[in-house]
């Protein structure tokens, strides 16, 4: 998505300027079967849709950003995903950035249209962002990046997340360096220095639990190299507070996009009832 004449392009100086905005919360939005019911919506995609609008209603102009889970709209089927585009869309015309939860991961032709699908801004799944995961090797992610260049959208790496098995492979280690910190460092590496020159974010950025990111520091970890954007999932309800975040990220805490789904969700259904736990968590991310 381009942006107006003289306002900001890629997706890093996008996202810098709607964290200047509206500071570093980014709302979850993850309309899982449970949820539809607790909020009294139809297990389908029209109760997938009106849960989209009230959340997209209660974010814009609070939060800057919203990260719809792809699996739970996959979980209906051609409907969902058709309720999905329509939901970002919907988002993205009320001034939100999207970035698309799907942690796609492949090789060659497969990651490119991957990339195509939700990051050319012509594709129904069009959005300003896309997790991926980099576990075939960084280089695998190439058509990503390369797509990411093309269309200025970005990506989040997954790097150091919060389920305990994961880390059997991320904080495995090869020539005393681990896999999470080859990682962070190609990520840091991917635009040459460009966003640190311009002072802003970068638009490759990494994935890390907000409930694991002192991994980081106790494994010399360098968050900070790059000026890369972090997405940080797991506030609130997975046991992440304010000041955790802080601490554990340190140095590398201005650069953090806090995810919170389940923390704001649970004000639902009604839409000012929703809009005031976005306000609040906004707040405390201060």
């Amino acid at each position: 998505m381009t942006a107006a004449a003289g306002g900001p392009v890629g997706f890093g100086a996008r996202l810098t300027a709607a964290m200047e905005q509206h500071g570093r919360l980014c709302v979850g939005l993850d309309p899982h079967p449970g949820m539809l019911a607790s909020w009294g919506l139809s297990d389908d995609a029209a109760g997938l849709r009106e849960f989209g609008h009230r959340v997209i209603g209660a974010a814009a102009g609070r939060a800057g950003v919203i990260k719809p889970q792809v699996a739970f709209f996959e979980h209906y089927g051609v409907s969902g995903m058709q309720a999905l585009a329509e939901i970002q869309q919907e988002a993205r015309e009320a001034g939100l950035l999207v970035v698309a939860d799907a942690k796609r991961g492949d090789i060659g032709s497969t990651m490119a249209a991957y990339a195509e699908a939700w990051l050319n801004p012509e594709s129904e799944f069009a959005a300003d962002a896309l997790t991926v995961t980099p576990f075939l090797g960084f280089g695998s992610l190439s058509p990503a990046v390369e797509a990411a260049q093309r269309y200025e959208a970005g990506l989040f790496v997954l790097a150091l997340t919060s389920n305990p098995e994961g880390h059997e492979v991320q904080l495995a280690q090869r020539e005393r360096v681990t896999v999470t910190e080859q990682i962070v460092r190609a990520v840091a590496q991917a635009d040459g220095g460009t966003a640190e020159r311009q002072g802003r974010l970068a638009d490759i950025g990494l994935v890390v639990g907000a409930t694991t990111a002192g991994l980081a520091a106790e494994h010399g970890i360098d968050l900070t190299a790059g000026s890369v954007p972090i997405l940080a999932p797991g506030y609130g309800a997975q046991g992440a507070t304010a000041q955790s975040l802080r601490d554990d990220f340190g140095s590398a805490y201005s650069q953090v996009l806090v995810n919170a789904s389940r923390s704001i969700l649970a004000a639902g259904p009604d839409e000012a009832a929703l809009a005031g736990a976005v306000e609040k968590t906004a707040a405390e991310l201060v």
